[in-house]
């Protein structure tokens, strides 16, 4: 095995295993161990037709003392559950999602980038109806997989400041569609979007709301954030999804002594912040340098466009030091594996 750990992108890369998961005849069979990297399924599968499927990402993480870390992988194991109920997969139970969540990254711990390269094994629980149906119902049989891969920063710049723009020609949930819960529709509807965000020379997108284009939603595929007057603020909304980075964040910014709100946030507001970011798995957190809001002639710059800001930086030292295992896990977020 010859991997440039510290060059890693984020991207597919072949790993020795992934665990599977069968719901049939009403209940969820064993675990089971492959080496295939692909699934069988009837083309009449739910999945391909009406979307009937969802995913998780998490991490685990090698210590300074070799050891691996799991961060919080209980609320993913919660959030799936969520999801399924939103659109009628079974639910994986929060101990199989677990012990399927351990033993792949034992199978693969190879893989595991070392301490101090800046990489991680990325974890894919993936939840699929497989059962065959013509008619738009759900289906009666659902396949639980999970696999990994050692990955880099998400975005390319790793902790450096990016630019992104603001759309209004595209939505990526309804309010009371499934923006809340991770599923791949959310993400099929923000590839334009996206896609012309790259085009143009920005990181991502960031989403107003889709009812009045008033507030802030997702910013791409992760959560927002902005810092003013010693308070961390993010946007409530259905439309977003719970992030599991900024639930974590927020109770870093508390225990930093900071406010803490969460709460609908005008896209007039961006001209009172100090920093601005996105924070999620894939990312942990990307600093915004500036916000471009085209239909609106505005640009919105955020502190030294090089370096992220004295907070953010605070925030996501302690985090990737506490996932890491570098500083002290008080609040009890980390799982080290025997």
């Amino acid at each position: 095995m010859n991997i440039d750990w510290k060059n890693l992108g984020f991207g597919i890369t072949k790993t020795d295993y992934n665990v599977r998961c069968y719901y049939r005849d009403g209940k969820w069979g064993e675990i089971e161990v492959s080496s295939s990297e692909e699934i069988t399924m009837h083309m009449g599968a739910t999945c391909l037709h009406y979307g009937q499927e969802s995913f998780e990402g998490l991490k685990a993480y090698r210590g300074t003392d070799n050891r691996i870390r799991l961060f919080r992988y209980d609320e993913n194991a919660k959030r799936m559950a969520r999801s399924a109920q939103g659109i009628l997969l079974a639910e994986v139970p929060e101990s199989l999602f677990q012990e399927a969540v351990e033993k792949v990254v034992h199978l693969n711990e190879r893989f595991i980038p070392p301490h101090g390269t800046g990489a991680s094994l990325y974890v894919r629980p993936l939840l699929i109806g497989t059962g065959p149906q013509v008619g738009v119902k759900p289906a009666n049989e659902f396949l639980f997989i999970i696999f990994v891969m050692p990955v880099g920063p998400y975005f390319k710049a790793g902790f450096k400041p990016v630019d992104v723009m603001i759309t209004r020609k595209h939505d990526r949930a309804a309010p009371l569609g499934t923006g809340h819960i991770k599923v791949g529709g959310n993400y099929a509807a923000s590839l334009t979007s996206v896609a012309e965000a790259h085009q143009k020379g920005f990181a991502t997108t960031l989403y107003l709301d889709a009812k009045e284009k008033k507030f802030i939603d997702e910013c791409g595929p992760a959560n927002f954030f902005g810092i003013k007057d010693n308070t961390y603020i993010t946007p409530e909304s259905h439309s977003i999804l719970p992030s599991i980075t900024n639930m974590s964040l927020m109770t870093l910014a508390e225990d930093m002594g900071m406010k803490v709100e969460k709460r609908p946030v005008p896209v007039e507001e961006l001209e009172e912040f100090e920093e601005v970011g996105a924070c999620g798995t894939a990312a942990v957190i990307t600093p915004i340098a500036k916000i471009v809001d085209a239909e609106a002639d505005k640009i919105h710059l955020f502190g030294d466009s090089n370096n992220a800001g004295p907070i953010t930086t605070k925030l996501y030292e302690r985090l990737i030091g506490i996932q890491y295992g570098d500083i002290e896990d008080k609040f009890g977020w980390v799982t080290v594996l025997d």
